[in-house]
């Protein structure tokens, strides 16, 4: 997340200098790449009606007139997957007249996530204060070798970083789409039959479990219109259509119940870890949550030794964790980058399903809430409130404007990683960068808005060349490294 900074002035910079080109390359090089509400029934046809409901939000409607209408019912979609991109699509597509099924197969998942959220997603998903655990206005960035910058400084006193835990804010998200109208189906999704022609339904087979009938569930049916993929990193959406593979990051966290007084430490505190040690190519975190830390770590290079990571970022802040009870251990892919294809048809990706997590920082709750969202927006206005079938040129809007919007934030964060994140000279250098008050001010105005903020002309002078002089002394120091080695 600190690293932020940099992408807001190299975005920045680049937009100024190329913008009208730089939307060009951003479309061309991204096109293609692309409570539980019980459930009675065995089957569900496109042959049952449903009224129209009343959307909320206001949306342009831009359906081509050659779409057919919908008759004697409204048009049908299937999400799959109850995560924040999940719950955020079904709502949108229910307050949209579209008739929604939600399937989820574990309504109490506890994905192994740091839960940080930015400030703009409070306001923009209308999430409830008490949903969130922890107030972050303080971080310390760690070095290798155990030099910590403290970061915050910068923060206004209504600014902060929201804690959550996964288990509460999709179950808060899927509850809100099934209050707007969505079925909310307890089920694992296994395939789906593809239309035999051009307007018929897509049929998706899942295993319902409604808590009757024991743990082998029943097999069912279910017949829509369109299917939104929001089903993670091992999505079967995502297969279902050849959405092809992508690199991936082996998440692995330990919830860990401390004294209350080590919890006061972190009440408004967490830490993030940097180091060979910790991980080759991520980083290590303690995140404060309601009652306990989240202490985990990742890698997508080096994932059979992320058992020996996890203990080392354990280590690393043992002093502060130090009698500490391991309440859960979780682990889980991450994605690393946008699936080569994210649609086909009328089937469209979202969230980790399509890759959206950002390297450098790995946020993704976030981004998968909002492409939930456009997606299901650009159906709504495809669908004109759910009276029309859609087309893949109705989702492809999804795509381009998603592209356009966040593109440079994923690119330029992947630089970052590698210049950054490739020794532990180079870390020492980043974490040297985040003690300089102005990084830091770029970096929260940026994470906590989701905007690229433009920057003082003299500051980026100055940024541009101590990242010079930090990455100068950096190379200096691994090549005195390389020699005690040899």
């Amino acid at each position: 997340m600190t690293s932020v900074a940099f992408t807001a002035h190299l975005s920045t910079a680049t937009t100024n200098q190329k913008s009208n080109e730089f939307r060009r390359e951003t479309l061309k090089t991204f096109v293609g790449l692309r409570k539980t509400t019980p459930v009675n029934h065995h089957s569900i046809s496109l042959t049952k009606s449903l009224p129209n409901r009343q959307f909320n939000r206001s949306l342009r409607i831009v359906a081509g007139k050659s779409s057919p209408k919908v008759t004697g019912r409204n048009l049908r979609v299937a999400v799959i997957g109850g995560g924040p991109a999940g719950g955020a699509a079904a709502e949108t597509l229910a307050k949209g007249g579209i008739e929604t099924f939600l399937i989820e197969r574990k309504l109490d998942n506890c994905k192994p996530c740091g839960g940080a959220i930015p400030l703009c997603m409070v306001g923009e998903f209308d999430l409830p204060l008490d949903i969130i655990d922890r107030r972050v206005t303080k971080m310390k960035m760690i070095s290798p070798s155990n030099v910590a910058v403290d970061i915050g400084q910068t923060l206004k006193p209504h600014e902060y970083i929201g804690m959550v835990r996964r288990e509460v804010l999709d179950a808060y998200l899927r509850d809100r789409a099934a209050t707007a109208g969505a079925t909310v189906i307890n089920g694992l999704f296994l395939k789906m039959d593809m239309p035999e022609a051009s307007n018929a339904p897509f049929v998706l087979h899942y295993t319902a479990y409604d808590g009757k009938t024991g743990g082998a569930g029943v097999r069912r049916t279910l017949e829509v219109d369109a299917v939104i993929g929001a089903d993670g990193a091992n999505s079967r959406v995502a297969k279902s259509i050849g959405a092809g593979d992508y690199d991936y990051a082996i998440a692995f966290q330990e919830r860990i119940k401390i004294s209350d007084e080590k919890m006061t430490y972190y009440e408004n505190l967490a830490e993030m870890y940097v180091g060979d040690d910790v991980s080759p190519d991520f980083y290590g975190w303690v995140f404060p949550k309601c009652d306990h830390v989240a202490v985990g770590t990742g890698t997508v290079t080096h994932k059979g030794d992320i058992k020996k990571f996890q203990l080392a970022t354990r280590n690393r802040a043992k002093d502060k964790i130090f009698g500490g009870k391991i309440i859960r251990v979780e682990a889980h892919p991450i994605p690393e980058h946008p699936r080569p294809r994210r649609l086909a048809g009328r089937v469209a990706l979202v969230g980790d399903a399509a890759g959206y997590v950002t390297k450098c920082s790995g946020e993704g709750i976030y981004f998968a809430a909002k492409s939930g969202r456009m997606c299901a927006e650009a159906i709504v206005e495809g669908s004109e409130k759910g009276t029309r079938m859609i087309e893949e040129g109705d989702l492809r809007k999804y795509l381009e404007k998603w592209d356009k919007t966040y593109w440079p934030t994923y690119k330029v964060l992947d630089v970052l990683q590698k210049v950054f994140y490739r020794s532990n000279p180079a870390r020492e250098a980043f974490v040297e960068m985040c003690a300089d008050e102005y990084v830091q001010k770029m970096t929260f105005d940026s994470y906590l808005y989701k905007k690229v903020v433009p920057g003082n002309p003299l500051d980026d002078i100055k940024l541009a060349i101590n990242t010079i002089g930090s990455l100068v002394r950096a190379n200096a120091l691994r090549r005195e490294m390389d020699k005690i080695t040899l």
